[in-house]
């Protein structure tokens, strides 16, 4: 059974797909940004995530959308900080904090977050001494270039395969950084960095990253790479996501990260339902 090691003599169970709800506390995120850039607004959205089936909230305080420009830390801080603190408050549910800063990371478990999630690997100055000191599972995701220009006409030979030995040699610095193997989540980072056909080349070998030994998490919930597939507009986009997921989860991700929770956790119930047929009672 893959479990991940919470703080708090926690665990989160991977034997089974897991939700992970998008919290943006964001004026410009994509598609939700300045909707939940409150407090209670986003403690509110983070328990209807929780009643609606979510395992894990993550909570994300600076956009990476293409052309998204920096947040000064301090600003990132006062963003995430109160909501996980607030959300910690009123759940024992697993939080995530979606940050590259360092001081964020460390600030953010002290809160209450139980993982870090970080589009940039762990990267960054500062960031893996601060994950490894912190003792919590992390997920770190393949990005070429960074948010203001990864969509200047990315480029790859065989994108699954310069994506997995990325994603394998970053697990190797994390583990020889001091934190445990059974800790680590791989992204492969749809959209970051990718053309349209080497996010569709990921999504139909996403089976081969599976092969690196290390859960895998994917985020394709309402992404232009179904956008310009379907000439859909970000808000419009629900059924390509939802098949998105499925096709991730049949290729074996553990973890979705998506903006529709409810949708997606009927879709993880039917495909769990084909797993264990004999489980299922009429």
């Amino acid at each position: 059974m893959t479990r991940l090691t919470l703080p708090r003599d926690r665990y989160l169970d991977l034997s089974t797909p897991q939700v992970m709800g998008i919290l943006n506390v964001t004026p410009d995120s994509f598609s939700d940004g300045g909707q939940h850039n409150s407090l209670d607004n986003a403690v509110n959205r983070a328990l209807t995530m929780l009643e609606q089936g979510a395992t894990i909230i993550d909570v994300g305080g600076e956009s990476t959308r293409p052309g998204a420009d920096d947040v000064a830390e301090q600003e990132e801080l006062q963003r995430v900080v109160p909501v996980i603190k607030a959300i910690r408050e009123r759940s024992d549910c697993v939080i995530s904090i979606d940050t590259s800063k360092a001081g964020v990371m460390t600030a953010a478990v002290q809160a209450g977050a139980d993982i870090i999630n970080d589009v940039r690997a762990l990267q960054e100055p500062g960031a893996l001494s601060a994950a490894a000191s912190a003792q919590v599972p992390v997920c770190i995701m393949h990005m070429r270039g960074q948010p203001r220009s990864m969509q200047n006409a990315p480029d790859y030979h065989d994108v699954t395969k310069e994506v997995g030995t990325f994603l394998q040699e970053r697990a190797r610095q994390c583990i020889e950084a001091g934190i445990s193997k059974t800790n680590i989540i791989i992204d492969p980072g749809f959209g970051f960095g990718k053309s349209l056909q080497h996010n569709y080349q990921l999504l139909s070998e996403l089976e081969q990253l599976q092969r690196l030994g290390y859960p895998v998490l994917t985020g394709l919930s309402r992404k232009s790479m179904f956008g310009k597939l379907l000439n859909r507009d970000a808000d419009q986009r629900l059924s390509a996501s939802l098949a998105g997921a499925l096709i991730c989860m049949q290729k074996g991700a553990r973890i979705v990260r998506v903006h529709d929770v409810q949708e997606t956790t009927d879709i993880v119930k039917v495909f769990q339902a084909t797993q264990a047929p004999l489980q299922v009672q009429d």
